[in-house]
């Protein structure tokens, strides 16, 4: 999961395409650089007054795609070709709205103001493409990663470690950084007490005005603050903040993103009960594996047994209602907020209320998704990890991810002085064979030649830090 824990929200994106919906699981970083271009293929800003076709990417952080991801205890909108109805009229919307895109490099100033409200001592130093503030010597102590590449990732967190790199007394082993250990014991703090000690980290990095929610509590005493920015005037979706605040009062972990993003080429969109009918035409293909998956998952599955039931209809869902807003999606390969309709579903039976998202953008002014290469077949489709963790040596790391019951997934690692690159395969563990599409998080964990120590891991699927777990 994610810096946050939220288990309605998904850290790490699911790889889809670029017209379908899906529901969101947590928000996460990501880059888009808007350049002047005038061939239109990219989407950026060009002199031209019809703005460029959109390329959205066969991945999204909203689930705008044909693979959305669903939270646990969600329903699967494509599960069994749902329907989804509208209880009353849907708004028109605007005639307009425009993508926002982050921009440029995150400059040591800005980490540094983000450390000095989070409480963290020091200056920031640049190892690689990621900004560094943490404590020397024992490696204990508080620390924060920034992506040095707009839009800036950034995850903090407290550690206990012992002696690391050039601290080590030569001849003796040395142990990486311990795991973050939130606090123990103790009693959550208010949510406005929550929301107050939020509010200087909001502040820095300019989401003063973000929509907060501090309902969710973890480990039984830390209130965790969730922030979805205001950008351009609308809401987002999939750029949140999550603050993790200590029965003492005090942030002891999070993530989200630093740089803010910026007006980008504005497109025509289509109103909400267009949006809808389109929303249906992408889930509405039929039964997936439903009446085809009356046994257990493939051989070889990395989750449990799922039970099927026979025969399964097509759902109605209820809209209750729909906001245009701001959804994380990428473009070309990097990140942007793109105009969509934010549709909130009526609860079913086991679940709670939950967003789906579909983009607004007027379909003439979106480029047909280009067709993906096939993957090489030993090493299968990637997967984005959400989260790691290290064993007592350091020398088994295990990254957790979203998954789904028809698929085997490997973990391969590639190491570096300053990084571990891990790349997440998956492979349908019986392409012939339907079956049912459920989420479900899964770990692979691989083995290092040298422990993890001060290291960052970095997933080859985003090329951005991954936070620790």
């Amino acid at each position: 999961m994610s810096g946050t824990e939220n288990p309605r929200r998904k850290r790490t994106p699911l790889l889809v395409a670029s017209v379908t919906a899906g529901v969101l699981l947590v928000g996460g970083g990501g880059a888009f650089f808007a350049t002047t271009a005038s061939d239109g293929g990219d989407g950026t800003r060009s002199g031209a007054a019809t703005p460029p076709r959109l390329h959205l990417d066969g991945k999204s952080d909203s689930g705008v795609g044909d693979g959305p991801g669903i939270a646990p205890g969600e329903p699967d909108p494509n599960d069994g070709g749902a329907v989804y109805k509208a209880k009353g009229p849907l708004p028109q919307g605007p005639s307009s709205a425009a993508v926002h895109r982050p921009e440029g490099r995150v400059t040591s100033a800005e980490v540094t103001r983000l450390a000095k409200a989070l409480g963290i001592p020091g200056a920031p130093r640049l190892e690689g493409a990621v900004w560094k503030v943490a404590p020397e010597k024992d490696g204990s102590g508080l620390r924060l990663d920034v992506s040095a590449e707009a839009p800036g990732s950034w995850t903090f967190s407290r550690h206990d470690g012992g002696p690391a790199g050039d601290a080590c007394l030569k001849g003796r082993a040395c142990p990486p950084p311990g795991e973050p250990k939130p606090p123990r014991g103790g009693t959550p703090v208010s949510e406005a007490a929550a929301k107050a000690a939020a509010a200087p980290v909001l502040k820095a990095i300019g989401q003063g005005d973000a929509k907060l929610d501090a309902t969710q509590v973890m480990s039984g005493s830390v209130r965790v603050v969730n922030a979805d920015p205001v950008v351009g005037g609308l809401p987002t979706y999939g750029w949140s903040t999550g603050i993790q605040v200590g029965p003492e009062g005090s942030p002891v972990a999070g993530s989200g993103q630093l740089k803010e993003p910026v007006k980008s080429h504005t497109y025509p969109v289509i109103g909400a009960e267009q949006a809808l009918k389109e929303l249906n035409k992408s889930s509405a293909g039929g039964p997936i594996g439903i009446g085809g998956c009356a046994t257990a998952p493939p051989a070889g599955a990395d989750v449990p047994t799922v039970t099927c039931e026979p025969d399964a209809r097509p759902r109605e869902l209820a809209v209750t209602g729909a906001t245009l807003g701001l959804a994380s999606e990428f473009v070309d390969g990097k990140r942007a907020l793109v105009p969509s309709w934010l549709f909130r579903v009526e609860a079913e039976a086991g679940a709670e209320p939950h967003t789906v998202v579909h983009t607004a953008v007027a379909p003439e002014h979106l480029a047909p998704p280009a067709k993906p290469s096939p993957a090489p077949s030993d090493e299968g489709t990637p997967r984005q990890i959400g989260s790691y963790r290290t064993d007592a040596d350091g020398r088994k790391l295990s990254v957790t991810f979203w998954g789904g019951v028809c698929s085997t997934y490997t973990a391969t690692a590639q190491e570096s002085p300053g990084k571990v690159t891990v790349r997440v395969s998956e492979k349908p563990a019986d392409p012939d064979r339907a079956c049912i599409a459920i989420a479900v998080e899964v770990t692979k964990t691989v083995t290092l030649d040298q422990p993890l120590g001060s290291r960052t891991v970095v997933d080859a699927a985003s090329g951005e830090p991954v936070p620790r777990k």
